[in-house]
């Protein structure tokens, strides 16, 4: 499974960001996928997940009510919306996906993408 992230950058806090994960080497609707983010020093951390269906999520408690993840089976394309950010957002950004994980716990993964750069000025 291969997996390149786009969408990273650079944007003020307050702004938005629109991350984009696309699966290739395999059927993304027998997934489910992850976003994490690692911050310098700190370790990685699971910022939202979603179900291989789309139909459950789950978010980290620090972006509840400003990310959302959605995905788009047909286009084998996974997103994470982020509003409102703030520069405590400021990361590495990862997809992964995962064919057999229950969303809460997901925190390891075989395929992982090669990571996107958001920094959020304050």
């Amino acid at each position: 499974v291969q997996l390149v992230e786009s969408g990273g950058g650079l944007v003020q806090a307050g702004g938005s960001l629109r991350l984009a994960c696309a699966v290739s080497g395999r059927t993304f609707s027998n997934y489910a996928m992850g976003w994490f983010r690692q911050a310098p020093g700190k370790e990685r951390e699971i910022v939202a997940a979603i179900s291989a269906s789309g139909i459950t999520t789950y978010y980290a408690d620090s972006v509840k009510g400003r990310f959302t993840i959605s995905r788009d089976n047909a286009k084998n394309t996974g997103y994470l919306q982020m509003n409102s950010l703030k520069s405590e957002d400021t990361a590495v950004y990862y997809c992964a996906v995962h064919s057999r994980v229950v969303l809460q716990k997901f925190r390891e993964s075989d395929y992982w993408g090669q990571g996107t750069q958001v920094t959020v000025s304050s």
